[in-house]
């Protein structure tokens, strides 16, 4: 393993992390309110703003698994960090399971009864179940065999995830996710979010091998490939020479080619996988060149699965004052007052020295 990065891409990396935790904030208390801009809701069928932040997540993911567990690949080997790695995986998607919940519910014991066995592992883990925790986890398992190795092995992983993914769409899983209101890819989201995740600990490759000005310049030139790459798989849809590009709404039917974070569609992680690389680059010259932080920022970046629990619990506290036909001053008002709130909480954990780290 190469070594630990320098103090100042952990700083970047922060950044980064927090910055993104920040805008899922926003995502997840606005969108439901009709005054707020498409672009920051949700869509089936194009990618908006919205729709970056979680491979954003993953971009993240990615580098700080990298960097820990070659640390602990040098500490402990090989066998033992990769058993600590799956610890703390499955722990996430214990955690995750219980922050989603799992679908059903039964008003009474005999319908749950004559519901049985079966129907609990059929139907149970179809929506809820697979979110940002539970896929973080699950990608995390998936991407180990290949964490530790150079950046060949991990493309060429990345790749074959992508092709089986697009097989499953093509022999049936895209008409499934339809069916069903399945968001983030479902089950077989994970063959997908291995981009962006791969794209992270690429990034903490580069990062280590060259921290000058001139060494990030390939982490810009790669996420604009990979953006490029992303739209052109986006024109692969039936009938269409030229597909909406990213921000637009379709002018063209859903496929499987279509950009779509419902989908977890490859056109869409790849084209996240190189936005999170641009930005990320961004956050690294602000940090390096400039030597700026924000504070904000560095207070969820550096707790930011305290951060992902509380906003929730403040998001239920505030949110009934935030009616869907709220004006936009109104709506902004209130998510001002439900992002201070998690803030503080999380700020609070800071300044006690608490972070909660899987």
């Amino acid at each position: 393993m190469t070594a630990p990065v320098q103090s100042a891409r952990l700083h970047a990396l922060d950044q980064f992390r927090g910055f993104t935790v920040a805008s899922m904030f926003a995502v997840n208390f606005l969108a439901s309110l009709a005054a707020v801009h498409p672009l920051l809701r949700h869509h089936k069928t194009w990618c908006s703003v919205a729709d970056l932040v979680m491979p954003m997540f993953l971009f993240a993911v990615g580098f700080s698994l990298r960097l820990s567990f070659g640390r602990h690949v040098e500490r402990h080997g090989l066998a033992l960090a990769r058993r600590m790695a799956v610890k703390r995986a499955f722990a996430l998607v214990l955690v995750g399971l219980v922050v989603h919940g799992i679908d059903g519910e039964f008003a009474t014991y005999e319908s749950l009864r004559q519901f049985g066995v079966e129907g609990f592992f059929t139907s149970f883990w179809r929506r809820s179940p697979f979110q940002a925790l539970v896929h973080i986890g699950v990608t995390t398992l998936w991407i180990l065999p290949v964490i530790h190795r150079g950046a060949g092995a991990q493309v060429a992983w990345a790749i074959a995830a992508l092709v089986a993914h697009a097989l499953a769409l093509g022999i049936g899983w895209h008409e499934w996710l339809l069916a069903n209101a399945v968001i983030d890819g479902g089950a077989l989201g994970f063959l997908t979010w291995t981009t962006p995740a791969i794209a992270g600990s690429l990034a903490c490759m580069r990062s280590q091998a060259d921290g000058s000005e001139r060494g990030r310049r390939p982490l810009l030139l790669a996420g604009v490939v990979a953006m490029l790459t992303g739209y052109a798989l986006s024109c692969c849809t039936n009938g269409v020479v030229v597909a909406a590009p990213p921000f637009v709404p379709p002018w063209h039917a859903r496929d499987m080619w279509t950009m779509s974070q419902q989908a977890a569609s490859a056109s869409y992680v790849v084209f996240g996988a190189g936005f999170s690389l641009c930005l990320f680059a961004l956050f690294v010259h602000w940090v390096d060149v400039r030597g700026r932080q924000w504070g904000v920022c560095r207070t969820l970046g550096t707790n930011a699965l305290a951060a992902y629990v509380l906003h929730g619990l403040v998001e239920d506290f505030v949110k009934p004052y935030a009616p869907d036909d709220s004006p936009l001053w109104w709506a902004l008002l209130m998510f001002v007052i439900f992002f201070t709130i998690t803030w503080a909480l999380v700020r609070g954990l800071e300044k006690s020295g608490t972070y909660i780290r899987l």
